[in-house]
């Protein structure tokens, strides 16, 4: 018996910041001198980013870039690095859970599913804390029973929407007429970076804000839905410091090592085809994938070592350009966009997270 997805759902926060902004903003605030506001242009190149949803933008007025920001200030001095991590977990308190909302109603809409006949909701988030948290304001706003069983995935990172997947999964087997509600909900942004190092001004070009739902049951796999047929994991050895999300005073501090493309390119390939045999495939037999846009090399490393085609790709990379990197809901972007157009199964998702794991998950 399969995992069917019913319905999916994503939303965004209403106001977004294009490239070009984003570039005048660190010009303008957090630039040291000439040779900083020369580098920032390429630095955001890099990122492969055109725009990125944020909560914390407004619709702006003409004014400097910083006053569409919320919570962001322009910098009192160079020791000054923002607003402390207590309000942005405010923010995160106020704004993560009616994002999330708006991709629920999506995913109930779309599956003809009534918020009454669910059983069971997943919530996962890494990029804030607060209690009662983002699964109260689902049941109270979607008018969830009282009584369905609650989980939350948190803190896995830009993977975490494969672990709620696989929570999933483990709840419609377990019961089949289970009708489990999985939301992923990001407000990354909150974590702007103040001042200038480099490797952290990528990160302020690559992460933003996001949700996506799906609404799921036990199915008998009929065909006419994408399913869910297997998952699996793999904790790359010694790799500990290559991808961190820690808490910070001001914000919580992604680090993303050098080390990861290279990374993945020596041990994803090997670990995969194993996972891939024990289900009656190879890399050669798989027509999609949907890997998760941590960042353009990534991708483009995720790509050389399958020796898959750069179109093999094309959808990660558009989410990648259009939204940025969402953490745990990239990946049910990407599944929803290749659902709706009806690309070609079986479908290999792999997303990549904190340890440095590596997750995926076959849909057929």
């Amino acid at each position: 018996m399969t995992f069917d997805i019913l319905g999916q759902g994503v939303a965004t926060p209403d106001h977004f910041a294009t490239r070009e902004e984003s570039i005048r903003l660190v010009q303008e605030c957090f630039a040291p001198g000439d040779h900083e506001r020369r580098l920032a242009p390429a630095l955001y190149r890099m990122a492969g980013v055109h725009k990125r949803h944020s909560v914390m933008l407004g619709p702006g007025d003409g004014g400097p870039e910083v006053d569409r920001y919320d919570i962001l200030h322009a910098p009192h001095d160079a020791s000054d690095r923002g607003p402390s991590t207590r309000v942005r977990m405010e923010k995160y308190e106020a704004d993560a859970g009616a994002l999330a909302l708006r991709a629920a109603w999506t995913a109930l809409n779309d599956a003809k599913t009534s918020a009454e006949a669910i059983t069971h909701l997943i919530t996962v988030s890494c990029s804030g804390f607060s209690a009662p948290g983002v699964d109260i304001a689902l049941m109270k706003r979607l008018g969830l029973r009282p009584s369905l069983q609650r989980l939350h995935v948190g803190f896995m990172g830009c993977q975490g929407a494969m672990n709620g997947l696989r929570a999933a999964n483990a709840f419609a087997q377990s019961d089949p007429k289970a009708r489990v509600l999985l939301c992923a909900v990001e407000l990354c942004s909150l974590h702007y970076h103040y001042g200038w190092d480099p490797e952290k001004v990528v990160a302020n070009a690559l992460f933003a804000d996001g949700a996506a739902a799906l609404v799921g049951a036990a199915g008998a796999g009929d065909g006419s839905r994408w399913r869910l047929a297997a998952s699996g994991a793999c904790l790359v050895p010694d790799s500990e410091d290559a991808m961190t999300w820690r808490v910070g005073d001001h914000g919580f501090l992604m680090t993303l090592s050098p080390r990861v493309p290279a990374l993945i390119e020596t041990h994803l390939r090997m670990w995969l085809d194993e996972w891939l045999h024990e289900h009656g495939l190879s890399v050669a037999s798989v027509p999609t994938w949907a890997v998760h846009p941590g960042g353009p090399r990534i991708l483009t490393s995720a790509a050389g070592a399958l020796g898959l085609d750069s179109s093999a790709l094309s959808v990660s990379r558009d989410v990648l350009r259009e939204y940025g990197n969402m953490s745990s809901p990239t990946i049910l972007f990407i599944l929803d966009r290749l659902r709706m157009a009806n690309a070609p199964r079986p479908c290999v998702a792999i997303g990549f997270g904190p340890g440095l794991a590596i997750e995926t998950a076959l849909f057929v």
